[in-house]
This record gives C-alpha cells, structure tokens and sequence, in this order.
C-alpha cells in the first residue's frame, strides 16, 4: 500500500514493514527542502501497525547528498536560497534548519526499529540520513562521506551525534574534516555498517534483518531500544534503575495478560 509518493519520496506499508524510497535516480536521490518535507511527512503518516522502516535509494546511488542547485543565486523554485538563508535573521535561520532537521529525527523514535540499505554514494546529508537509522546495511560498493566542510559548512542534519557515537570523536572529527570516503571495510570494522553485501544482495539482507526483528514481542523491543538509546547519557547505577524499572513493566505486562 502506497501511502506517500512526492517530491522525491515514496512510503509503502506492508503489514508491520515500511519502506521508504528515495526515487530521483537521475539525481543520484540528491536532497533539496521538498524533499526533506516530504520525508518528515512519511514519519507523520506511519501508521500504528508498523515495527520496522526500511530507507532506501533507487538507482546506483543511495544519496548523493545535498542538491547544488541549493547554493546557486536562485536557489530551488519557492524556496530561500541558502546564500539568502545567510543573510537573514539568526531565528529565520535556525528555525528554518530546525525544520529541515524533522526529516531526519523521526528515524529513532523508540516505537520503530529503522534500517537504511545503502548501495553506492552516501554523499553529505545523504551519510546522515543513513546515519539516522539505527541500523545500517550496506553494499560493497558504498562510499560515505561528509563533504559539508569542502563548502565552507558543518553537518548541521542530526549525524554529528551517531558519527561520534559510533566511530568515536577522533575518527569522526577526521572523518567530516577531510570529507575523504569511508568504504565498506572500514564502515564495517568502524561500526557504521551492521552488515556489508554483495549489491544483488541488499535487498535480500535487509528483508532477513527486518523479519529478525520482528520476531521478538513488539513491547520487550521497544523497552530494550529505550534502554540502549539511553545508556550513553547514565551512570552505571542510573541504568541498573532504568533496567531495573522496564523489567518491572514488562513483567507486570506478562502477568496481566496470564490473567
């Protein structure tokens, strides 16, 4: 079922699995303000039902990042250019990223488990809106990179937080100040990547990933999500009490459905 398909964006629901497509391949799924509206708007028509959000790319590329036509004089039809963005008022300006932003924070809400396929170039905010899934699949021929210093800008969509929690602040800030590629070995070894596949194979491994998850109860995931997403920010004793305090619920969950 198709709930969704504009501005570069496609939402299909299948049972507890959704997936979303990025569907400009002429492009290489380049990303512009449409298309970021329209990713959040995907988010906000989830329905229920669904456990698991695939994000992929089609074409040979998963994303190649931001749209240049961003940064000519003219901009994207409708939209403030970013060199008019710049001139503006500072609360026009971070209220305006804050939206942007939306399309890439839904991706950790702790009622869904999301995975990004990623095959080819992972350019910009294409590598963070990989890195706003919690897990990643990727093909062998992957590339990510962070290229916003090459222009003079900072990763400002939501993926300086996993980088450094997944690779460390040392790697990272490497990583994002040289803009060099990060391919598939090293996303692996580094943890960016869950799993490399042949290409044939993306799609493949991500359906086996999607149905691994689903087979645990939906309640005992979304607890243990909770846990996990929340551990870096407690003290050891503040997460025994977290531990402590979701087993409760699920135990008394169990024992009323007994009943």
């Amino acid at each position: 079922m198709t709930l969704l398909d504009k501005d570069g964006v496609r939402l299909t629901v299948d049972d507890a699995v959704a997936t979303v497509t990025l569907t400009n391949p002429a492009k290489r799924n380049a990303q512009s303000p449409a298309l970021w509206r329209a990713l959040a708007e995907a988010g906000q028509q989830l329905p229920g039902s669904v456990r698991v959000v695939v994000l992929r790319g089609e074409g040979k590329s998963f994303s190649a990042g931001l749209d240049r036509q961003a940064f000519t004089p003219e901009g994207f039809p409708g939209e403030p250019s970013f060199l008019d963005m710049g001139r503006g008022p500072e609360s026009e300006l971070d209220a305006l990223i804050a939206e942007y932003q939306e399309a890439f924070t839904w991706w950790r809400r702790n009622d869904i488990l999301s995975i990004a396929a990623v095959q080819g170039h992972a350019i910009g905010a294409g590598f963070q809106l990989a890195l706003s899934c919690d897990l990643r699949v990727v093909a062998e021929d992957v590339q990510f990179a962070m290229r916003e210093t090459s222009l003079g800008l900072v990763p400002d969509l939501t993926g300086t937080k996993p980088l450094v929690h997944l690779v460390g602040y040392a790697r990272a800030l490497e990583i994002c100040a040289t803009g060099r590629y990060v391919h598939a070995e090293e996303a692996e070894r580094t943890g960016l990547a869950n799993l490399v596949v042949p290409g044939d194979q993306l799609d493949g491994a991500v359906a086996d990933l999607a149905g691994a998850l689903l087979a645990a109860p939906r309640d005992a995931v979304i607890e243990t999500k909770a846990l996990l997403a929340g551990a870096g920010a407690r003290t050891l004793d503040e997460q025994r009490a977290a531990e402590r305090a979701a087993q409760g619920r699920r135990l008394r969950d169990l024992a009323g459905a007994g009943e």
